[in-house]
């Protein structure tokens, strides 16, 4: 009997230890000090999908005591939108002032809007502007365009903000250039955050320029994208314990050229590398991957391309995500890429081993890192077409032509007067010409459809059938690769505006070179739908000439 006892003392401090050695190599998640999730003119309290406890503003100490509004529910409801905290409105005639009284540190705001009607008034007269401490986060914003242009059923904002003085002022402000403007809020969340954006260990470098860049408790952030790229879209619940919503990357990507997926081996070890928080992105982002495949002859013949679109005139810090989860790829030099951002050359010869190798760690695939880099996008056109571009690096003459990628976060950053706002978008002209059949309807997401194959232009003959045959493959590639409507846990994609000209048709511009090469200029140079390249050797492409370069890319 004493025996068993011994035993058993025995044991129990063994599996302790084995909890705790699981633990701190998987790690653990954020734990935030402030945690305020209001929903405007609900109920006093209620929960969203995700399973969020959200408490009403109605007497709340956060509101103004001497501002003016009122409250109501939302005239509609799109099946696809939650009812927490989109049913329910808070309105402002007048200048109105939330205070959320907070410790000192990093913050994320997030607001969230659904385009409804609220007690009468018509939506298409809400246009006004948002404050968050000393920053402009919006301008003349109207969530009516914001939701068509995107085709969004609701939007959320976030925003990433350092409070310094223990308060953070939310000021909502109706527009001045509308005689019947006014402003609304469904829903308020402030969550703190830790210090994981700044550049407290390395400054990037501004792409195209190789200056530092500093991001500092005075810059603030606006995250635009996250995505899980060859994962699940991740709610905010599966989040580290910041509650950030990651969409899968489907929708993003250029053209029929998907690569191919990779699940991380089970047999290889993640770990988090020291000096890396185990909250800085969700394991689910790592242990998934997108890739251009293991044939070398189609792999430096094309890029690995994804689009998104981003206000004009701002700086935009870029966080690539990787890690090589394969029993494959163990050591340095074995699978070496580029990356290119907005036509430039941001990464030459990115190698994920060697990366992981600086930690000197005993293994070196199953260790997440990140890189960071500014891109900026030059004045023009309200909005305009970042691309991320992958392709393998034959200059280093590695083992495989093959490139990766886990994840991506973009986010634009507060320029020297404080401001993040931007123009509304234009709105979507050509709805009626989207394949209904290859659209996806998301069960609670921001988005009504899935992206659009770009189909191919003018032409005849061999051309003609060549881009038939080609987008009809991809066709067949999106259908394989679209998650099913009732998985999904975030918004369904978007077609890029600039896939479309003003007439509705579908057309693969001209002066689209397909491969993504260094211009070295300081700006994004490289677009489509009838907007201009920087390229000189792009005008004047003939469709025959548009597919002959998107199969064979130049310069490699």
């Amino acid at each position: 009997m004493m025996r068993n006892k011994d035993r058993y003392f025995v044991c129990v401090p063994m599996f302790v230890c084995l909890v705790l050695a699981i633990e701190l190599v998987l790690g653990q998640d954020f734990k935030p000090t402030d945690k305020i999730l209001l929903n405007c003119g609900g109920p006093a309290v209620s929960t969203d999908p995700d399973g969020r406890e959200w408490t009403t503003d109605n007497g709340s100490k956060f509101g103004s005591k001497t501002g003016k509004s009122t409250t109501s529910q939302a005239a509609t409801q799109d099946p696809a939108v939650p009812q927490v905290p989109f049913m329910t409105a808070r309105i402002f005639q007048s200048p109105y002032t939330y205070s959320f009284p907070v410790a000192s540190g990093w913050k994320f705001l997030r607001l969230y809007f659904y385009s409804a009607s609220y007690s009468g008034l018509n939506i298409s007269d809400a246009r006004f502007g948002v404050t968050a401490q000393s920053y402009t986060v919006l301008r003349n914003f109207s969530v009516l365009e914001t939701s068509l242009g995107l085709n969004y059923e609701y939007i959320v904002k976030e925003y990433s903000i350092h409070v310094d003085e223990g308060t953070l002022n939310v000021t909502f402000t109706p527009s001045t250039s509308a005689s019947k403007a006014y402003a609304f809020v469904n829903g308020i969340e402030v969550v703190s955050m830790p210090d994981i954006y700044t550049s407290t260990d390395a400054s990037p470098l501004t792409v195209g320029t190789n200056t530092v860049f500093t991001i500092d408790n005075t810059t603030a952030l606006e995250n635009v994208y996250r995505v899980n790229v060859g994962g699940n879209d991740i709610s905010p619940s599966h989040d580290t314990g910041m509650f950030r919503s990651w969409t899968d990357d489907v929708r993003y990507i250029f053209g029929a050229a998907f690569g191919v997926t990779e699940t991380a081996d089970p047999e290889v070890k993640f770990e988090y590398p020291p000096g890396t928080p185990s909250y800085i992105a969700p394991k689910d982002v790592y242990l998934t991957a997108r890739s251009m495949g293991p044939n070398a002859n189609i792999s430096l013949n094309f890029n690995l391309t994804w689009i998104f679109s981003v206000d004009s005139g701002f700086s935009y810090l870029v966080r690539l995500h990787f890690c090589e989860g394969t029993t494959t790829i163990s050591k340095i030099n074995q699978r070496v890429f580029d990356i290119y951002l907005g036509n430039q050359t941001a990464q030459d010869g990115a190698d994920v081993i060697a990366w992981a190798e600086n930690f000197n760690l005993p293994h070196s695939n199953g260790v997440p890192v990140h890189q960071d880099y500014v891109v900026y996008a030059p004045s023009g056109s309200p909005q305009q077409d970042l691309w991320l571009a992958l392709h393998p690096d034959t200059a280093s003459k590695s083992n495989y032509y093959d490139a990766i990628l886990n994840g991506v976060e973009i986010f634009k950053i507060s320029d020297s007067k404080g401001n993040l706002a931007g123009t509304n978008p234009p709105p979507l002209l050509v709805q009626d010409l989207i394949d209904v059949s290859l659209a996806r309807k998301s069960s609670h997401g921001k988005s009504k459809s899935h992206t659009g194959i770009i189909a191919g232009g003018v032409g005849g003959g061999v051309v003609l059938l060549l881009l038939i045959g080609l987008f009809a493959f991809g066709t067949s590639r999106r259908r394989r690769n679209g998650k099913d409507s009732s998985t999904s846990e975030g918004p369904s994609g978007w077609l890029p505006l600039s896939l479309y000209d003003s007439k509705g048709k579908k057309e693969l511009d001209a002066g689209y070179d397909g491969n993504v090469t260094d211009s070295k200029s300081s700006g994004m140079s490289m677009s489509i739908g009838g907007r201009s390249l920087a390229s000189e050797d792009s005008d004047g492409l003939t469709p025959s000439a548009v597919f002959s370069q998107i199969m064979n890319p130049k310069g490699r």
